[in-house]
């Protein structure tokens, strides 16, 4: 199963369009991602990330939701 998480975009590290990365918090964790298939991500937009890859920028809303309904499925090893 393919998992991808919502975090918040924090920073923008490299403007180059292969290796732009960035800062993402989940949580109370950040962790580093590669920003190459959203070009368009800027600090404070929430992103969907698999892989180390930031997928999609979502809004807001809409991370907040799937973070929720992730904290309430009881993951094992408390994940999310």
């Amino acid at each position: 199963m393919c998992l991808a998480i919502p975090g918040e975009l924090l920073s923008v590290d490299d403007d180059d369009p292969l290796t732009r990365q960035g800062r993402v918090a989940f949580g109370g964790v950040v962790m580093p991602v590669n920003l190459a298939y959203v070009p368009k991500a800027r600090p404070g937009d929430y992103v969907l990330v698999h892989a180390g890859f930031a997928i999609a920028v979502i809004d807001e809303r809409q991370a907040e939701q799937t973070l929720a309904y992730l904290t309430d499925q009881k993951l094992p090893g408390g994940a999310v």
